[in-house]
């Protein structure tokens, strides 16, 4: 059993891996054998992390992109080719949110800023296809492999003031379904595409949005618990399991599928 779920000699990019989620992947694919790319926009940040993983004697390299600059990407792709002569899986773990893809509760509705919401939707959307285009390419040319998005609670719920983000969201639920369809129909069983729909876990965008510095919850941040049947954020560490299960073996019937982990959020009325 233990076997199904090993990533050894197997390489995978993460997107976004300088981020708090994009630790706890990059750890959970060392931690199980796996070879890591460590891919953001902060290079300091991605060599400290790639130097711990290796320190612990795992295997990692530190990549420098940006995921809306496909030159960047594939000089990435490039860089790590050229270190461990393949590509088996990507996690696409860049996204987020940005102030201007935000309105407040005293905003009038139709003063959206148009130009942040497009902002916020590339990102998370052009930002997981392009990745996923320049990337998917060498896992093919490898002889196979999985890629996992990242979804969300505002995938399938309003959210609000997030609209872009909300957009951005739902478009990769879909996109993920069409893509598995033709990804099957092109290589059969070699690639396969999924995605993992966290609840609501503290990242340095989100925290002051719900946390105080005491620590305390804001209203939103309330709101949240109070629609959580487990009471409480999940930590990065809790989302390692689906993520090794969908990379790995264990999983090699699953595509075009959303793994949700969330405590609840997503199935209670709040009745």
């Amino acid at each position: 059993m233990q076997d199904l779920f090993s990533l050894n000699d197997k390489v995978i990019v993460v997107t976004g891996g300088t981020g708090i989620l994009g630790n706890a992947f990059i750890t959970a694919i060392a931690e199980a054998g796996g070879s890591v790319g460590i891919l953001g926009r902060n290079e300091d940040i991605a060599t400290q992390r790639a130097d711990l993983i290796k320190s612990n004697g795992g295997k990692a390299i530190a990549l420098k992109a940006d995921v809306l600059d496909e030159k960047s990407l594939e000089k990435a792709r490039d860089i790590i080719l050229k270190e461990f002569g393949s590509i088996y899986g990507l996690v696409n773990g860049a996204g987020g949110n940005m102030p201007d893809g935000v309105l407040q509760p005293d905003e009038d509705i139709f003063d959206i800023r148009i130009q942040g919401m497009k902002n916020v939707l590339d990102l998370n959307l052009w930002g997981t296809i392009i990745p996923t285009q320049v990337f998917g390419k060498s896992i093919a040319q490898s002889g196979g492999g999985s890629i996992i998005n990242i979804s969300s609670m505002n995938s399938k719920r309003a959210v609000t003031k997030v609209l872009g983000y909300n957009m951005g969201k739902a478009a990769i639920d879909c996109y993920t379904q069409w893509f598995a369809v033709e990804l099957a129909r092109r290589y059969g069983e070699a690639i396969r595409i999924n995605a993992i729909a966290p609840g609501f876990f503290l990242t340095e965008q989100n925290r002051m949005l719900l946390t105080n510095p005491d620590g305390t919850f804001t209203p939103r941040g309330a709101s949240v618990i109070k629609q959580t049947p487990l009471s409480r954020f999940g930590n990065a560490d809790e989302l390692k399991g689906a993520l090794v299960w969908l990379l790995s073996e264990a999983s090699k019937f699953v595509t075009g599928s959303t793994v949700t982990v969330d405590g609840g959020f997503s199935i209670f009325s709040g009745v």
